[in-house]
């Protein structure tokens, strides 16, 4: 079992995408102008449902080769590390995947087949939506995530199903930005992720050397980038013109790219993902490349940051 390339691309692009946003959240203000207008109506809330999505589908990839107590270990450690950046950031999620991750995933993995998985994970989204989205959406995209990697749709539905979420993003958004409301803006959020997702697996051969390394160091690069963010807010509240948001979100994801490429080259798992792993396991995991050949050797833990 080796590391599936299309999700390491996918979840580097929503890494990339939640700098940008977590970056303009944590100074956004009023009065706002054009870039504060096309990061609310093009990117905000578009790429957690894309990280959830494949938190649900990782929770599959890890029980393929492991036990449910093994995973229960991996969620335990996980919200210690939310914990532990709770600390000095407020909007930290790693607490609440690891929450959702054993009162939700786990019971559903029980459950036999894909399309009741897919059918409790559309419900519980809604019901999400109705009681007022953000994190309580959470739940239900894991379980979409899962229902949907059990089912493994075929690759043709690809393109029809990015033109299908395309154009319904695309008229969601310009209705909420004509009526506003909150469960408008959530609706065609989730359209623009799927259609962002589906949009980057097709293009995903011309993009795989940029997301990839950024995807598979997914953990140290999420939490390294709101490190980035604390630090830099009290500069960033003092742009009125709010492209230094756009440009600090630019650079720090360009330094994770080439950071994650030259760790790559020498260790398995990125600092924190190590780290985790060891603390899952309880024992040092081997991380050191000692050739280019073991880059290629199994992973134990494939596909999942």
């Amino acid at each position: 079992m080796t590391r599936i390339r299309e999700l390491d691309a996918l979840r580097g692009f929503a890494v990339g995408g939640i700098m940008l946003v977590n970056t303009w959240q944590h100074t956004a203000k009023d009065p706002r102008n054009g870039v504060d207008w096309v990061i609310e109506a093009l990117f905000q809330s578009r790429f957690y449902p894309i990280f959830s999505l494949l938190f649900g589908i990782s929770f599959m990839l890890f029980l393929r080769g492991n036990s449910r107590w093994a995973l229960l270990s991996r969620l335990f450690w996980l919200f210690c590390l939310g914990l532990v950046q709770h600390t000095f950031y407020d909007g930290e999620v790693l607490t609440y995947y690891a929450v959702y991750g054993a009162a939700v995933l786990l019971p559903a993995s029980f459950l036999a087949g894909g399309l009741p998985v897919l059918v409790l994970g559309v419900a519980v989204l809604v019901w999400g939506l109705q009681v007022g989205g953000g994190a309580w959406l959470i739940p239900g995209l894991f379980l979409i995530g899962m229902g949907l990697w059990r089912l493994s749709p075929s690759r043709s539905l690809l393109l029809p199903s990015f033109a299908v979420t395309a154009l319904a993003g695309a008229l969601l958004t310009a209705a909420w930005a004509s009526q506003g409301g909150w469960i408008l803006y959530s609706t065609a959020a989730l359209a623009g992720a799927a259609a962002y997702s589906l949009g980057l697996l097709a293009l995903r051969p011309w993009l795989s050397a940029v997301l990839e390394p950024l995807g598979r160091m997914a953990l140290t690069n999420y939490v390294s980038g709101t490190v980035v963010i604390v630090l830099a807010t009290p500069l960033l509240d003092t742009d009125p013109t709010r492209w230094s948001v756009v440009a600090l979100a630019a650079v720090t994801v360009a330094a994770q790219v080439l950071f994650s490429r030259w760790w790559q080259a020498r260790f398995r798992y990125g600092p924190l993902e190590w780290i985790w792993r060891c603390l899952t396991w309880f024992r040092v995991v081997p991380n050191r490349l000692e050739s280019g050949r073991d880059r290629n050797r199994p992973l134990p833990d494939p596909g999942v940051s």
